[in-house]
């Protein structure tokens, strides 16, 4: 698959930036006392002066905090930044990746992320010989049977899907859609073996999809990368769709900062 060879982050100053938060926030989890601009520049293999230019600039912006050691350490207020950016490149890479998977497979292709207990879409890709219609961008559907709603709760303890289906009410027009917050779970925990997530016939009648989770510099799941069209067409490909699903979202990973090596099954 060529989605993690063929994307190059953005070496803008909003992507340094992102990268050498992204450094010092792991570095930091061992380093309480701050962290010194040689260690964020031997972690990047980049050079100490760029690195240095970089986080007198975050300190100048009050994200980071710098010691009269010159040690440097994360600012209160550096979430929301790193978080602001996190979403910007998840916009941009993700029409990149999604752009590449839709020619790849022929199929229409979405990014959602979590909104309640919904999945909104933020990105999407639709070749024209899809058969989809419209856009779907900015549009929420239920979690519980969407087909990004098992990728974008990857990470999460059965507690916490607990609490987004709290008040949901599992009615869906789909055929075989989960019946309870149980009956995801189970059906979650099927995905997570796989190492992707099949949606079959749980939005409406005749639709499948494959999904996968797209994790950040948190090591937590910002996102689903999906696949969706008619069961006909794409049942019969699963396997292949999967593999390519599974490669864009690991490429949009690597964009977002996440830790190298990290596994989809990973919870």
């Amino acid at each position: 698959m060529p989605f993690a060879e063929d994307l190059d982050p953005p070496r803008t100053s909003m992507g340094r930036g992102f990268d050498v938060l992204s450094a010092l926030a792991d570095l930091s989890t061992g380093a309480p006392h701050g962290v010194s601009v040689r260690d964020v520049a031997l972690a990047l293999d980049r050079e100490r002066t760029q690195v240095s230019r970089t986080l007198s600039a975050l300190a100048d912006r009050d994200l980071v905090i710098r010691g009269e050691d010159h040690r440097y350490r994360l600012a209160w207020n550096w979430y929301a930044a790193a978080q602001d950016l996190t979403e910007r490149r998840l916009h941009s890479a993700g029409l990149q990746v999604l752009d590449e998977l839709a020619e790849a497979v022929g199929e229409a292709c979405f990014l959602g992320v979590l909104q309640g207990d919904s999945t909104l879409t933020v990105v999407e890709s639709i070749p024209a010989g899809s058969g989809m219609i419209g856009s779907w961008v900015g549009r929420a559907y239920p979690a519980f049977c969407s087909d990004a709603g098992r990728a974008v709760l990857w990470d999460a303890s059965d507690e916490e899907v607990r609490a987004v289906f709290a008040r949901t009410s599992f009615a869906s027009p789909g055929p075989n859609a989960p019946v309870s917050v149980d009956d995801f779970l189970e059906r979650l925990g099927e995905a997570r073996a796989l190492g992707y997530a099949i949606v079959d016939q749980e939005a409406e009648p005749d639709l499948y999809s494959v999904s996968a989770p797209v994790w950040d510099f948190r090591d937590e799941v910002a996102a689903g990368v999906q696949v969706v069209g008619e069961r006909s067409v794409l049942q019969p490909r699963t396997a292949q769709l999967a593999a390519a699903c599974v490669a864009a979202a690991d490429a949009l990973s690597a964009a977002l900062g996440a830790p190298e090596g990290l596994s989809l099954i990973h919870i």
